[in-house]
């Protein structure tokens, strides 16, 4: 490869490619103080256009697994909720009818920004977490965490995969009569 000439304002620079030389003119410094801006400008964008959802933190104990579902049979779940902000686009309910009977199905995805939700939980997000959107009041379980990453910058989001969950109150609140005369029908 014929060596070339380039006009820089920096002396002694390096412009073979095969040396990994850290210089003003790299584009992808992970020590550079852009990066943390574009943090901060995503986290800002995340709180002021998602909505707020009340986050419960689910608390891994493993003294109740069951073998068989592999998962907890008493999933403990923080009583008070966090309130944290992220972005999810509400979708209807969807009355599914299969062999077992009518299913309720709603996956949601919600994201947030990593280091917000990180500052917020002390942790990062993990499946078993509860959320709950402010305006909705129908609860999602997670069951699945992505990074969303980017080669030059780093990671800014995390997507989390959650389905409804069937047993809360809140899905479950329809009025059933005690007796036919509830009903009006004879």
């Amino acid at each position: 490869m014929p060596k070339k000439n380039y006009r820089v304002n920096v002396p002694n620079i390096i412009l073979d490619p095969t040396q990994d030389v850290d210089s003003e003119l790299n584009l992808f410094d992970p020590e550079n103080p852009d990066i943390t801006m574009f943090n901060l400008i995503d986290d800002e964008l995340i709180r002021l256009s998602g909505s707020k959802l009340l986050y419960f933190k689910y608390n891994q104990v493993d003294q109740d697994f069951d073998e068989v579902y592999m998962e907890a049979r008493n999933k403990p779940v923080s009583r008070e909720p966090l309130i944290v902000y992220g972005h999810y686009e509400p979708t209807v309910l969807e009355e599914n009818l299969n062999q077992f009977g009518i299913e309720l199905t709603n996956d949601q995805l919600f994201i947030f920004n990593k280091s917000y939700i990180e500052r917020m939980l002390h942790r990062r997000p993990i499946p078993g977490d509860v959320i709950e959107p402010k305006f909705q009041k129908q609860k999602y379980e997670l069951f699945e965490i992505q990074e969303d990453s980017f080669e030059a910058y780093g990671v800014y989001h995390f997507i989390c995969s959650a389905k409804l969950l069937q047993d809360s109150p809140s899905v479950q609140d329809s009025h059933l009569p005690d007796s036919i005369e509830d009903t009006g029908v004879y």
